[in-house]
Order: structure tokens, then C-alpha cells, then sequence
């Protein structure tokens, strides 16, 4: 990975061989002021550029809708190519080459990644999927489907909004899920950081009142 003053990495997962990830920050002199769709738009050259520092193509991204729900969906090897899942909240995969994306802007993104199996996750989860279960969801998925042992599993909560600047802490239920569905707490890394505490490296959804970027949180193992 080249390294990229707008992409920041977390050293749990960056310790872990064969796995690549990354959290993209602010980017100066794109105009965000504006809606949702528009904004992202602007921002996918600025993304796909940090992506291929990354040594990530878009062809190899896998993504979903994010409607703050609870629904995870995921591709192996044996599935059909596609990049995009409707109604999806979290991602999921198997495959070597394949990676995963969540877009988040005060929501906390999640990094799963399974070293044994060598599967991954990537899941968007702010206060209303945090309550819904969607976390504990992808992880319950992983094994049902790949047979990732929550044991095993590492997990990554990005910046994400928390009090005082928002009433809930759901980072902090985040946790507490992750180690009732049988990750070890020492395995579950919060990097504690908010979003609306620096607004020169972080977007923030409450704090400019809708109206600005997003971040992109992805993960996925390089091809064998």
C-alpha cells in the first residue's frame, strides 16, 4: 500500500498479513455542500484514487445501498459478479481479490476480518442499525455461511459521532455486541475518535447539518 495523507489504516488490522484495508478522510477543495447522491459523485475520483494507493480497483468492490437496516449479503467464488447489493447494510466475502466498501459520514463503519478463514466484512452500522443488530448480524453470517468462528475474528470500529456531540453511544453498544456473539474483547478495536471533533479530517453528518461528504471504509484480502 502507498501511503496517502487522506487514507488512515488502524494497526489491528493492518497486522494482519494479507489483508488490506483503509478509512478515507476529508478531501480538500470538493465542494460537499450539497446532497447525499451529488456529493458522493463528486467525491468517487477522489475515492478511487486513494483506492488504487491501496492497490483497489472499483472493478473488485463490492458494495450495498445502506438504508440503516440489518441486512448482510456476500459473494464467493461460486457467485455471480456483481458489485452492488440493494437494501444492504453490510457486506461480506471469501474471496481473495474481492473488497468491500461502506460509506459513512457520523455512522460507524466496521471492519470484520477472519485471519483462519481468511474472510472479511465491511458494515455500516450508526444508531439505528446498532440497535436493529446489524453488527451481531454479520458476524452470525460469517459463520453460518463461510465458517468464521467468532473467536477468531477481528474487528474494527472506525471514527464515528459520540457524545457529548450525539446523545448515543453506539460505538460502546457496538462493542458490548461484538463480545456477546463470541469475539474476545481484546480482539475488538474502538479507535474512539468522533467525527465532529475535527473538521479539517472528518465529515460529520449532524454537525453540517446534512450537507456534506462521505468517508469510505474498506476491506478485503489481496489475491492469492
Amino acid at each position: 500500500m502507498t501511503p496517502s495523507p487522506f487514507l488512515e489504516t488502524f494497526p489491528a488490522l493492518s497486522a494482519v498479513p494479507g489483508l488490506v484495508h483503509g478509512f478515507t478522510l476529508r478531501s480538500p477543495g470538493i465542494d460537499v455542500l450539497t446532497d447525499r447522491d451529488e456529493a458522493l459523485a463528486r467525491l468517487m475520483p477522489f475515492f478511487d484514487e486513494q483506492l488504487a494507493l491501496a492497490g483497489v480497483s472499483r472493478e473488485a468492490l463490492l458494495t450495498g445501498e445502506q438504508v440503516h437496516g440489518k441486512g448482510v449479503n456476500g459473494l464467493d467464488g461460486s457467485s455471480p459478479s456483481r458489485y452492488h447489493f440493494d437494501a444492504t447494510d453490510g457486506v461480506m466475502t471469501n474471496t481473495p481479490g474481492q473488497f468491500l466498501g461502506v460509506y459513512v459520514a457520523d455512522c460507524g463503519a466496521v471492519l470484520i476480518a477472519d485471519p483462519v478463514r481468511r474472510v472479511c466484512a465491511a458494515v455500516h452500522s450508526g444508531r439505528v442499525g446498532t440497535e436493529l443488530g446489524i453488527v451481531p448480524t454479520a458476524i452470525n453470517s460469517l459463520g453460518q455461511f463461510y465458517g468464521s468462528d467468532p473467536a477468531d475474528l477481528i474487528v474494527q470500529i472506525a471514527p464515528c459521532i459520540r457524545p457529548p456531540a450525539y446523545d448515543t453511544d453506539f460505538a460502546a453498544m457496538i462493542v458490548r455486541d461484538c463480545v456477546s456473539a463470541g469475539v474476545p474483547a481484546a480482539q475488538v478495536t474502538d479507535c474512539g475518535i468522533c467525527t465532529s471533533s475535527d473538521p479539517s479530517r472528518y465529515y460529520s453528518y449532524r454537525v453540517e447539518k446534512g450537507k456534506t461528504g462521505r468517508h469510505f471504509a474498506f476491506i478485503g484480502w489481496e489475491s492469492i
